[in-house]
């Protein structure tokens, strides 16, 4: 993922263990905590957010209508204690939609949703 690509959904399935709507943010390379960095990353949360609470998400699919919502960050690694506040911060404020937000660390080698999702997914 590019965080300068803040109007692209990276992967959207369903999360076979919580049947929630899973929104996958994928961030290569390294944590910075950087202004430059934490802005392109709330910009992009906030447009996945959008995506899913302004009635796009619904409209696009239909099938995901009326689901719970998860977020999630797939990273090849952990991010810094800056974006980890953010996160923290942004995880507080979604939860009163119940919408989830995780962050996944990537084992070298090792694909999320993201790539080759499988059943549910309508990512390609």
């Amino acid at each position: 993922m590019s965080l300068e690509r803040t109007n692209v959904i990276d992967a959207l399935g369903i999360d076979e263990g919580t049947g929630r709507v899973l929104l996958v943010m994928r961030h290569e390379g390294a944590w910075e905590g950087s202004a430059g960095q934490l802005y392109l990353l709330q910009e992009k949360l906030n447009a996945y957010l959008s995506f899913a609470l302004d009635g796009e998400m619904a409209e696009a699919y239909p099938d995901f209508a009326g689901r719970a919502i998860g977020v999630r960050i797939e990273s090849g690694s952990a991010p810094d204690a800056r974006t980890l506040h953010l996160l923290t911060h942004v995880r507080q404020q979604i939860e009163f939609q119940d919408i989830t937000l995780d962050v996944r660390v990537l084992e070298a080698g090792e694909e999320g949703p993201g790539h080759g999702c499988g059943g549910g997914c309508h990512c390609h």
